[in-house]
C-alpha cells in the first residue's frame, strides 16, 4: 500500500479504453471497507459509465453554464474556468463515480452545532472511503481524479443524480494517458508540530 501512497497522481488526460466492471467493483468495494464515525458509513456510489456519460456531461456543463449567471459559489467564481477543464476530463474518463452521502444537510440549509459536527464525521468519512479508492485504483494500474468541481453544477448534478441525501464529490477512473511526475509537498518541518 505504502508504493500506491508514493506512486498515486492526479491524471487529467484518459485513454478511451474501458475500465472492466469487475474492477469497478473492487474499487468500490474498497472505499465500503473505508473507517466511519461511528461506523455510520455514510456513503452511497452512482457509477455512470458508457451512454450514460452522454447525460452526465450535458448536466454538468449546464450547471457551469448556470453558475457563471447564477453563482451558487460567488467568492469562488475564479475557478469555473478549472471546472471547465475538470468537464473535460470527465468527458474522456471511462468512469466516474459520484459519491453521495446519504445522510447529508442540504447545503443550502443553515446547520444547528450538532449538524455541523455531524457533517465533519461525515466528511472525515466520505474523505477516507475515496482515499481507499484512489488507492486501489493505483494498485489495479489505472488512474484516478478526486473531483470537487461538482459543486459549481450541485443543483442540477444532485437533480439528475437523484439519489436522495448530498452530493459530496466525484472520482474519474480510467487507463492513464500521462504520467505525471510528484507535486511539491509540504516538509514534516512546516507541518507537524510535535508536543512532548
Amino acid at each position: 500500500m505504502l508504493e500506491a501512497i508514493k506512486n498515486r497522481r492526479s491524471i487529467r488526460k484518459f485513454k478511451d479504453d474501458e475500465v472492466p466492471k469487475h474492477m469497478i467493483e473492487e474499487i468500490i468495494q474498497s472505499g465500503i471497507l473505508a473507517p466511519s464515525s461511528k461506523n455510520g458509513q455514510p456513503w452511497k456510489f452512482v457509477v455512470v459509465s458508457g451512454n450514460a456519460k452522454a447525460d452526465m456531461v450535458t448536466v454538468m456543463r449546464n450547471g457551469l453554464e448556470r453558475e457563471k449567471e447564477r453563482p451558487l459559489l460567488p467568492n469562488v467564481s475564479h475557478y469555473i474556468s478549472g471546472a471547465a477543464h475538470t468537464l473535460k476530463i470527465m468527458e474522456q474518463a471511462p468512469v466516474t463515480i459520484f459519491i453521495i452521502n446519504p445522510v447529508g444537510i442540504d447545503v443550502h440549509s443553515s446547520l444547528t452545532e450538532e449538524e455541523h459536527i455531524s457533517e465533519i464525521c461525515n466528511a472525515q468519512s466520505i474523505g477516507a472511503a475515496i482515499e481507499n479508492m484512489i488507492l486501489t485504483a493505483t494498485e489495479l494500474g489505472l488512474g484516478s481524479l478526486w473531483i470537487c468541481d461538482t459543486y459549481f453544477a450541485y443543483d442540477e448534478l444532485q437533480n439528475y443524480l437523484n439519489t436522495g441525501g448530498e452530493l459530496f464529490a466525484a472520482v474519474s477512473i480510467g487507463y492513464a494517458q500521462e504520467a505525471p511526475g510528484a507535486r511539491p509537498r509540504k516538509s514534516m518541518n512546516e507541518v507537524v508540530e510535535w508536543r512532548v
